[in-house]
């Protein structure tokens, strides 16, 4: 018994300290965050380099919640870099852009942001430049605005078009005994096809591929128009693949130099006209004329004026809850409801990068952005994905801004209710039960068949959801709700054909969309402030450990597949409603 209790009391003891240097590690790491970082300065005739290593965020919405950073410090966004390239067009100090861009993470719409701001930096009459080792797609479109494209002559760039491939559940449902049961309102409502089909239904192939061409096409066009390649020649180089090979790129004007990145200093050392130092490298004298992106933005000052335009990012698939998971419904009423008491607020401008999700968290955020529109003007940005959901809650506004490369549309609803009853039996799990009405088992259970009277009412429910976004879409567009049937019934447009059947208004980026509500809002002077406002990180870090991050737990515990597996669930879960979601994820690539 005297070995028991010391046994427990040494683990006591040992769990004491471990949990003590845990907390001592906790204060350091913050005591480290807390130090302010050293100054930067930009030394005259320096060059700015662009090298995007990491994912673009938008906003605080993006950020992760890190053992290793519970720093409130400002991140670096998208609005960030668009601002730096702004302001290194008039700055004395900058003497041109380096782009470092081997594989761009950013989206399709991103990517035209900041390609445009850099045709806007040429105005100047400064020089761009670019190095790639082995770019992507992306990487290689923002690059083409460079006077000349400097290439790895062992890298490459694979310029192949796009795609997309979809994976059928079908099979998968009828050989382990799930049937999907599907009610869906429009042809095009193609969400949930790979549940009831095995393949693309003609409607669905037919968008899909209008969508891809609009999107490569937009790109070829400003990728043949910067290298002055005719369109057949650019085609026979895609089909082709030569852009793989640097030796093929250079001779069909992809690249201009093959060089190793040492040879491409060298130059900029030469374009800098910087002077030679007998104690010093050519490298090391080129680096302190280098200023990164990031580092820049830092040296500017930031707008503080006393007037606001309010952004308001909604990121992510829409579902009804609290939390920083996507557009979850309470968490952006909550912040509506903020932006509306802020009297230093004039103008909202809501920026959407989503593919929908729950009809009703829709039509929440959607109702109480309408109340605030009784206060303000309210203009919308698109991401790269605006469809279903995410573009049900744009109809408050004022004006629609997208880029040609934007997702948007899939005006339409489905429903689906999974019952995998024969899943449960076939590893021997059986059911009985009992209930006080005929339909008192219905559109809850995984384990029943839709009756009759069940499918009849989520059929009615998914027809006047349906056409309560057609009326939304009608009343804000200022068209007949025939007209929005039209071209709803679920499909999805690119950005191009978006504004020619009025379903955006202009093309544009972020900042023209917050230059927009400023003017709507009839102020001059003005900064920005964002919304939804975060936890600072330590606390959602806590809140992490005290299990509020169910995923984060799985992920820990199942691993990458796991979590994958956990991923697909959820969402078949939170499809149980109706829903306004997009027909699948679809990535530019």
């Amino acid at each position: 018994m005297k070995n028991f209790f010391g046994r427990v009391f040494s683990t006591i003891v040992g769990n004491l300290l471990t949990f003590s240097v845990f907390v001592i590690i906790f204060i350091v790491l913050i005591f480290v965050s807390a130090l302010s970082t050293p100054s930067t300065k930009v030394s005259k005739g320096s060059v700015l380099e662009i090298s995007l290593d990491n994912v673009i965020m938008e906003s605080e919405m993006d950020r992760s919640t890190s053992i290793f950073d519970f720093s409130d410090s400002p991140k670096f966004y998208l609005v960030d870099i668009l601002e730096s390239i702004k302001e290194a067009k008039t700055d004395d100090n900058i003497k041109g852009i380096s782009l470092q861009l081997d594989n761009f993470s950013g989206g399709a719409t991103q990517a035209t942001d900041i390609r445009n701001a850099l045709v806007d930096f040429k105005k100047s009459g400064k020089f761009i430049y670019a190095y790639s080792n082995t770019g992507n797609q992306l990487s290689y479109y923002i690059n083409t605005t460079a006077d000349k494209i400097y290439q790895n002559p062992l890298g490459g760039t694979l310029i192949q078009g796009l795609s997309s491939e979809i994976m059928f559940y079908k099979n998968a449902g009828d050989k382990y005994g799930v049937d999907f049961q599907v009610i869906r309102h429009g042809q095009f409502k193609s969400a949930v096809e790979p549940f009831f089909r095995t393949n693309m239904s003609e409607e669905n192939r037919l968008q899909v591929s209008e969508l891809l061409n609009d999107v490569w096409g937009n790109m070829k066009t400003s990728i043949t128009s910067a290298r002055k390649i005719s369109s057949e020649d650019f085609n026979t180089i895609t089909d082709s693949l030569y852009a793989f090979i640097p030796e093929l790129g250079k001779e069909n004007k992809i690249y201009d130099v093959l060089a190793q990145e040492n040879e491409y200093k060298k130059m900029l050392f030469k374009k800098l006209e910087l002077e030679k130092d007998d104690s010093k490298s050519d490298f090391e004298i080129l680096e302190k004329y280098t200023i990164k992106i990031d580092d820049y933005f830092s040296t500017l000052s930031p707008e503080s004026e006393k007037e606001k335009v309010a952004v308001l990012y909604a990121s992510g698939a829409i579902t009804e809850g609290d939390g920083f998971d996507g557009i979850q419904s309470k968490t952006y009423v909550d912040a509506i409801r903020k932006i509306a008491k802020n009297d230093k607020v004039k103008a909202l401008v809501l920026r959407i990068n989503s593919p929908g999700g729950s009809a009703n968290a829709s039509e929440e955020i959607l109702f109480e952005l309408m109340q605030l529109k009784e206060k303000m003007p309210i203009v919308v940005s698109f991401g790269d994905v605006a469809a279903s959901g995410g573009y049900y809650i744009a109809q408050s506004s004022d004006k629609i801004y997208a880029q040609p490369n934007t997702i948007t549309g899939s005006i339409g609803v489905f429903g689906m209710i999974p019952n995998a009853k024969k899943l449960f039996n076939n590893i021997g799990l059986d059911f009985d039960e009992v209930k006080t009405n005929a339909n008192s088992n219905q559109l809850k259970s995984l384990t029943t068949p839709l009756s009759a009277t069940a499918k009849n009412t989520l059929q009615k429910s998914i027809v006047l959801t349906y056409g309560k976004f057609v009326n939304h879409v009608a009343k804000n567009r200022k068209m007949t709700f025939d007209q929005v049937d039209k071209i709803g019934e679920g499909r999805v447009w690119s950005g191009t054909k978006a504004k020619q059947i009025g379903l955006v208004d202009e093309f544009g980026g972020l900042n023209d969309a917050i230059k927009e509500a400023a003017r709507l809002a009839k102020i001059n002077k003005y900064s920005t402030v964002n919304y939804p406002k975060r936890k600072d990180s330590f606390e959602e870090f806590m809140a992490n450990l005290q299990g509020k991050n169910v995923e984060a737990s799985i992920a820990k515990e199942l691993g990458t597949d796991g979590i994958r597996i956990y991923k697909e669930i959820k969402m078949l879960n939170e499809q149980k409603g109706l829903q306004l979601r997009m027909p699948y994820d679809i990535q530019i690539k």
